[in-house]
């Protein structure tokens, strides 16, 4: 499964999964609150009962729902969510301010990458610091934020995998889709080269240099920089 975009859904089935796991997500339907009856959801979207319950059944690989006997089919607590699921990240996303949403994204970013950076600085072959730096340096030739995007998702996809930690470069590309769009709004900002990229060059070169210490706090500079362009581009406050 690709886990950097969202499914593509068109069928009944899938809607009925997307229009009840937006629902369930946003709060509509709130843990513990019981699913509208299966006739009833059969009815309003023209489906049949093996259709219903193979929806429930992706619904409940999500974590979303559960069946009790004799009590139906309720939402589950929040913290029973997949919410690395590409789905559920994604209405996620949909569902959630999106100050608030990138604010809880930078708190996972600020946990994770500073900590991949410093092991890819202790583990990176010679091949994976030459193909960071590559994605570098197409940053550096982008004439502008949408040429730039995909280069700096490949920059730090790239540090993951150097880390040579498959848990950790699973959890990253799991975030994916949620970086693309914080970073999609961050590289807007005015003089990009002259303050993001000398951040992203300051990691790499750690990077290339083996050293992990420094890795690690070039990384806390380049997200406390991308916090405030944020913040910018979004016309709130950084300081706050």
């Amino acid at each position: 499964m690709n886990y950097r975009q969202p499914t593509t859904r068109k069928s009944m089935h899938a809607t009925l999964v997307q229009d009840l796991g937006v629902q369930i997500v946003s709060g509509q339907l709130a843990p513990g609150q019981k699913l509208p009856s299966e006739a009833s959801l059969c009815e309003a979207y023209a489906i049949s009962r093996p259709v219903f319950r193979e929806a429930m059944r992706a619904l409940t690989a999500k974590g979303l729902i559960e069946a009790r006997p004799r009590v139906g089919t309720l939402v589950r607590p929040r913290h029973d969510w997949h919410m690395l699921d590409p789905d559920v990240l994604h209405w996620l996303m949909q569902a959630t301010p999106q100050q608030e949403f990138f604010n809880m994204l930078s708190s996972v970013r600020w946990v994770i990458e500073p900590a991949a950076a410093a092991l890819a600085a202790t583990n990176a072959s010679a091949e994976d610091v030459d193909s960071i730096a590559e994605a570098y340096q197409r940053m550096e030739a982008a004439r502008n934020h949408e040429e730039r995007l995909q280069p700096d998702l490949d920059f730090h996809a790239r540090i993951a995998d150097a880390t040579h930690n498959d848990l950790l470069a699973y959890l990253c590309n799991m975030l994916s889709m949620a970086l693309r769009e914080s970073v999609r709004y961050s590289n807007q900002r005015a003089n990009f080269d002259q303050l993001a990229l000398p951040r992203h060059k300051a990691i790499l070169t750690a990077i290339q240099n083996g050293d992990a210490l420094g890795a690690r706090h070039a990384s806390l500079v380049q997200l406390e920089d991308a916090r405030v362009a944020l913040a910018k581009v979004l016309g709130q406050d950084p300081t706050s």
